[in-house]
C-alpha cells in the first residue's frame, strides 16, 4: 500500500456515502476507487488501509496552518 503526499482530491470530489467533500480517497484492485468525507473515511480508514492498493488521506487539510 502506498500514500500519496500531494493533495490530488478537489472540492469536486464527493464522499460515496454522504455525499460531503471527500478528503479521503482508497483505490482498489481493478482501478475501482472509493471516496470519503473526513468522518467517514476515519470510520473505515483501518479496514480501508488493509484492503486497499492506495489510500489517499487529506484529512490534515482540514486544519489551520498555525
Amino acid at each position: 500500500m502506498a500514500t500519496a503526499l500531494a493533495p490530488t482530491l478537489t472540492a469536486t470530489d464527493r464522499c460515496d456515502r454522504c455525499g460531503a467533500q471527500a478528503f479521503i480517497k482508497a483505490r482498489l484492485d481493478g482501478d475501482m476507487e472509493l471516496l470519503f468525507c473526513a468522518h467517514h473515511g476515519r470510520a473505515h480508514l483501518d479496514k480501508l488501509r488493509s484492503v486497499a492498493v492506495e489510500v489517499i488521506d487529506e484529512t490534515d487539510r482540514l486544519h489551520d496552518e498555525d
